[in-house]
């Protein structure tokens, strides 16, 4: 075993002459992690791995990690290199893999996801893993550790993966992360199952213990845990390995529309109408009001009233004794006008503001640190309030991040020529280099 402080004097030293350790990236006291770059192609950085150890079960261990290189998929860490090294009076082994920018341990000290980020990360990591074991290999080592983020991608860690036919009477249990029967030496696919459930379980209520005491005889779980994860976490964490559910049936639950639902009862077809039938009846009162009509077109003849001055009262004018019908107002007049919609137009950016570190605190960066922060803006484009979404991996930044969003200002929406109060998700995308923010409107 070497410490962690051994491991790290190692910066600036080369491994087998091309591979140059820089940054230190991080480690435990059997293995670290450095920068490096790839020989021959400058800036393309990589990551180096160096695990301490001698004889059989070294060798043993390089044969599997350079098999690893011939796997390729888009949610797996490409292993690039492998070999063996001595590095003072320490052999060890050297593995040159895909640079990650960071991983899921990073987050979860500070925060649960929520369930929108498990539905983004798990189906990257089923995926994956459904690959390796269509080609005879199992991850073994499902834990947050090992999910890492390339860019945009989410990717599994890949140097540690094994044969399922193999087994390990010198493989020892590690912690809830591995399943139970990792402690006899057994490696299967079932037992990627079971370090899923647990993962979830982790993940969603920052937990482990959670996961073991839901198995076997208490498998219930909280109900913070929303399904489709509970349903998932659940079933994976059978003691018996043989009870595990699938892959592919967390795929299915993960996939709504795979589920098999009764299919909507459809309405029965409107029956036609049936032709209208007229009736004698129908022609009554068009009768009466035609004999109304014409009667009184004939007493004006015979008794033809005369005109009435003004100021006489003695002439009278004839009134007819029946009141004709009200004359009905037209559709269009008795129409009510339909309510105006209300006009509405979005809220935009009048100013932004970027953190601002120091020099020296940006040169510390590996990769890219994520901040994604809430604010609400009040109907005068003043921001009232912020709240972290995503933290990120760095406190420091974090707060930078958070003290540049107060300080924003917007145009508010408009909504029937006022101002409204709004809430936008503003990402900042730090990196040694650069800060990018990337400003989104959020419906309230």
């Amino acid at each position: 075993m070497t410490n962690p402080e051994t491991w790290k004097a190692w910066a600036g030293r080369t491994v087998e002459g091309k591979f140059l350790l820089q940054q230190w990236l991080g480690g435990s006291d059997h293995s670290a992690v450095f920068l490096t770059e790839l020989p021959g192609v400058r800036s393309q950085r990589a990551a180096i791995k160096l695990v301490a150890g001698d004889g059989p079960s070294v060798e043993h261990q390089l044969a599997a990690v350079r098999a690893t290189i011939k796997l390729s998929h888009p949610h797996l860490i490409r292993v690039l290199e492998a070999g063996r090294c001595q590095m003072d009076d320490t052999s060890a082994l050297y593995i040159v893999m895909e640079v990650a920018d960071d991983d899921l341990s990073q987050i979860l000290p500070q925060r649960p996801l929520d369930s929108s980020e498990m539905s983004e990360l798990l189906p990257p990591v089923i995926d994956a893993l459904a690959y390796l074991h269509n080609n005879g290999v199992v991850h073994g080592r499902i834990k947050p550790s090992n999910v890492l983020a390339v860019g945009e991608q989410l990717k599994l860690s890949s140097d540690q993966v094994v044969s399922v036919a193999e087994w390990d009477s010198n493989r020892r249990r590690q912690d809830a992360f591995d399943a139970p029967e990792t402690a006899a030496g057994i490696i299967s696919p079932a037992g990627d199952v079971w370090s899923v459930g647990v993962m979830i379980v982790a993940a969603l209520t920052q937990n482990v213990t959670i996961a073991e005491e839901a198995s076997p005889g208490n498998r219930s779980l909280p109900e913070t845990i929303r399904e489709p994860f509970r349903g998932i976490a659940r079933e994976c964490l059978h003691l018996d390995p043989k009870r595990r559910c699938s892959l592919q049936e967390i795929q299915s639950r993960l996939q709504p529309q795979a589920r098999s639902v009764p299919a909507p009862t459809e309405p029965p077809p409107a029956s036609s109408p049936r032709p209208y039938r007229y009736s004698w009846r129908t022609f009554i009162p068009i009768a009466v009001l035609i004999v109304v009509a014409l009667g009184w077109g004939l007493y004006r003849l015979i008794f033809p009233s005369a005109p009435q001055k003004a100021g006489d009262s003695n002439t009278q004018s004839v009134q007819p004794t029946t009141t004709p019908a009200p004359t009905t107002p037209p559709a269009e007049a008795t129409r009510a006008e339909p309510p105006k919609a209300p006009t509405s137009s979005p809220g935009s950016v009048l100013h932004q503001v970027l953190p601002e570190p120091p020099k020296s605190a940006m040169n510390t960066i590996t990769g890219t640190i994520k901040v994604a922060i809430r604010v609400q803006v009040d109907n005068a484009g003043k921001v009232t309030d912020a709240t972290f979404k995503s933290h990120g991996s760095s406190n420091y930044f974090a707060n930078q991040a958070m003290s540049a969003a107060k300080r924003w200002e917007f145009s508010p929406p408009q909504v029937n020529g006022q101002p409204e109060a709004s809430a936008w998700l503003l990402q900042f995308r730090i990196k040694r280099t650069s800060i990018q923010v990337s400003p989104q409107e959020l419906k309230r």
